[in-house]
């Protein structure tokens, strides 16, 4: 018979907070958002979202400067989204981001876009597929919460 003890919770990163924050306020725009997404091998978006019309955004959650100069693969995520975001908190010195990006500050429980980031839409076929990508990971996700000894 198997356990029902719960699992232990992880502790949640700055990072993961943020992102929290930002889901929170795009589901309230309309976007349907998924974290931890990869639209690419050996990419991984921290959050993706899908907004009502079919666009597509990209928002990476920085939580320190620590974390933003570590991360040099931003750039390759530009051609996976029509808008990219850094999403940080206020502290944060905005100043060290590309100005040719947008900006969100968040915290925990909601965010706030400051500067929107500059749209390039995407090729229809590039749409199509990551928008297939995101119905197919979300799936996967619920199906497995539903049943975690199950193969998906």
């Amino acid at each position: 018979m198997m356990s029902t003890d719960p699992q232990p919770l992880q502790p949640v990163s700055a990072g993961q907070r943020l992102a929290r924050g930002v889901c929170r306020h795009f589901a309230r725009l309309g976007f349907t958002t998924l974290e931890e997404f990869c639209p690419k091998r050996g990419k991984r978006v921290d959050v993706i979202a899908l907004g009502p019309r079919g666009e597509i955004w990209i928002i990476e959650c920085k939580s320190g400067v620590a974390d933003f100069r570590s991360d040099g693969k931003w750039g390759g995520y530009l051609e996976w989204c029509d808008r990219y975001f850094w999403a940080v908190d206020a502290a944060f010195p905005t100043e060290i981001l590309p100005e040719d990006t947008g900006l969100i500050f968040a915290d925990d429980f909601d965010a706030e876009v400051i500067r929107m980031g500059p749209e390039v839409k995407l090729a229809a076929a590039r749409r199509k597929k990551i928008t297939h990508d995101l119905a197919q990971t979300a799936a996967r996700r619920l199906a497995r919460l539903r049943d975690p000894m199950g193969r998906y």
